[in-house]
């Protein structure tokens, strides 16, 4: 089991995901819910030095905040993150993810082997994420990865189903995607605590 921390699951709605308004209520302007980096108030966005640090299974705000693809708008979710094989059309090619892999392998000072670890984009492209911005892009453990793809498969079912508005999926992803986990009452939560 790996131990990532407290993080309560309270307060879950009634939304399909169980996913509350405390989990998913923006704390950002609508302005940073357009293309570009989506950064927390008060937060200043970094470019990627060896200063990046993992805070367990998330990634360093200041240095992966998450970013936008501007084509992905609640006006065009169904010709777009809510059509099958979306993702395919607009996923970077391996050479690109390998190049964004090493480029935060450097930037969160990874020593050990980079097969340990997924590129991740951080707002899932299933989401609208950026599939090509380092702010959207780090090396996530594959002790974690797993969890993080259900919550991201859950969340678009969620906002192509009408359950979830796109920006409040995008951000519980970016900000805390273990507290959106835990909240959604996913099976490898358990007690808002670990993941077996």
């Amino acid at each position: 089991m790996l131990l990532l921390g407290t993080l309560a699951a309270a307060e879950c709605g009634s939304q399909a995901t169980g996913i509350g308004p405390s989990v998913l209520a923006p704390q950002t302007s609508q302005a940073t819910l357009t293309a570009g980096s989506v950064v927390p108030e008060g937060i200043a966005a970094a470019t990627p030095s060896t200063a990046c640090q993992a805070r367990g299974p998330l990634p360093d705000p200041a240095c992966t905040p998450g970013s936008l693809n501007p084509a992905v708008t609640p006006a065009t979710i169904n010709q777009t993150i809510c059509v099958p094989g979306y993702t395919t059309t607009i996923r970077p090619p391996v050479s690109e993810s390998n190049r964004l892999k090493r480029v935060a392998a450097t930037a969160y000072g990874v020593t050990d082997s980079l097969s340990n670890y997924e590129g991740d984009h951080l707002i899932a492209l299933e989401l609208g994420g950026a599939p090509d911005d380092i702010a959207n892009f780090w090396d996530e453990p594959h002790a974690t990865s797993f969890a993080k793809d259900e919550l991201e498969n859950q969340l678009r079912s969620d906002v192509c189903a009408g359950r979830v508005p796109l920006a409040q999926a995008q951000h519980a992803i970016a900000t805390d995607w273990v507290g959106a986990y835990c909240a959604a009452r996913l099976p490898r939560c358990r007690d808002g605590v670990h993941f077996s």
